[in-house]
């Protein structure tokens, strides 16, 4: 460990700094995409229980693609491929941003997006297992069809699929490795960073691994939590039957 503690190659700070700043970029990507999943996955799920119409067809069109691609394939998508065919002054304005955010917001997109079809399913199934008399007795009260899904039905499936949507916000903080193919130095780029100035492979990746596994630790327990915390009574009266 005392790796951390020795001057970086430009003098200007120590190996710890460059960690600290990996994580910093890490935890930035995870939780910016983490929204965007969320937000995407929740309105392709909902669009994914509505009776059959256009709205059916795209959710089931977006969720087969962003699932059957390759993670890394998209994010290359995301970083060469879309500034070519987009309009050349704005093509142009993508490819001279500043790094790192000429790195940073394709990935975001990639991940928010390629989660999002994840969640999205999620989402589908916990809204399908509940009872369908609610959406019956909510029209029979006057609800909307939105204000049934907002009010009523979300709020449940949440509750529901809370463990899953524990799983998946690990799985994107581990997904940002991929990001280190398009430049962007992340917690995984600084170690392979260190060892090609140190040539310590052991303690730059032994760093770096127990950081994650600390990080995917707290995040667990911190949704563990809430879960226990929102959880629906019908469910803790069913595991406890047993």
């Amino acid at each position: 460990m005392s790796l951390l503690f020795e001057p970086t190659p430009d003098g200007a700070g120590r190996y710890l700094d460059w960690i600290l700043n990996g994580l910093c970029w890490t935890l930035l990507l995870a939780l910016g995409a983490w929204t965007i999943a969320l937000v995407v996955g929740t309105l392709v799920g909902v669009a994914r229980t509505l009776p059959n119409g256009i709205l059916l067809r795209l959710g089931r069109v977006y969720v087969e693609t962003f699932r059957n691609i390759p993670l890394l394939v998209q994010m290359f998508f995301w970083y060469f491929v879309l500034p070519e065919l987009l309009p050349v002054r704005i093509g142009m304005a993508i490819k001279q941003m500043d790094p790192p955010w000429g790195s940073f917001i394709p990935a975001l997109i990639c991940l928010g997006l390629f989660t999002a079809a994840r969640i999205a399913e999620q989402v589908r199934a916990g809204l399908q297992a509940l009872p369908p008399g609610q959406i019956q007795a909510a029209s029979a009260l006057g609800f909307s069809p939105g204000g049934t899904y907002r009010l009523i039905l979300l709020p449940q499936a949440f509750r529901i699929i809370l463990p899953t949507l524990t799983n998946e916000f690990m799985t994107i903080f581990k997904n940002t490795s991929v990001a280190l193919t398009i430049g962007l130095v992340e917690l995984t780029a600084t170690a392979r960073e260190i060892n090609e100035n140190t040539f310590r492979t052991f303690e730059a990746f032994g760093v770096v691994t127990i950081v994650y596994l600390v990080i995917a630790l707290i995040a667990w327990q911190v949704m563990h939590r809430i879960e226990r915390a929102v959880q629906l009574p019908s469910l803790v009266s069913g595991r406890a039957r047993p």
